[in-house]
């Protein structure tokens, strides 16, 4: 059993007095809905259509008392295909995802696993220790730290009595 979204719209253009007139504009609007869906999908496409392999890794940010985490998700990435670089306050992860050997004898019936480089930047606080900067590769996931300079940390301000 094939399921077909049904549209309301299409329904009611059957039975109005200009129904070629309907029919014919609904058969626009759905075009135009299918270019902005694949625009803002950034390239998810129906399965008539091609994909685009562009793709950046997911990232999470998180602020600690002395430090700020990034965890980046780079499934299938290799720890040597990927450079880290701090210049001035902006912190860029650069990699590649490298595609697989292509085997001769098999036959794809559908690939969806995107290849190619990266790169994500993010403005950094101007206070931070950028010689202090650590990075660890495990199980897919870039954890970066960067420890907050000593200015930015919170202190505790003790009260005198008058």
């Amino acid at each position: 059993m094939t399921l077909i979204r049904w549209k309301p719209t299409h329904d009611i253009a059957s039975w109005t007095p200009m129904a070629d007139l309907s029919t014919d504009l609904f058969s626009m609007q759905d075009e135009i809905n299918r270019v902005f869906d694949r625009f803002f999908n950034r390239g998810i496409a129906d399965d008539n259509n091609l994909r685009i392999n562009n793709w950046y890794p997911n990232v999470d940010v998180t602020e600690k008392e002395d430090a700020y985490v990034m965890k980046a998700e780079l499934p299938g990435v290799s720890k040597e295909d990927v450079k880290i670089t701090l210049k001035e306050n902006l912190l860029t992860i650069h990699g590649e995802k490298k595609r697989e050997k292509e085997e001769k004898d098999k036959s794809y019936f559908r690939s969806e696993r995107v290849y190619g480089s990266f790169e994500r930047t993010f403005t950094l606080p101007s206070l931070v220790k950028g010689e202090k900067i650590e990075a660890n590769f495990k199980d897919g996931v870039l954890t970066i730290e960067i420890p907050k300079a000593e200015e930015v940390k919170p202190k505790e301000i003790q009260i005198k009595a008058a």
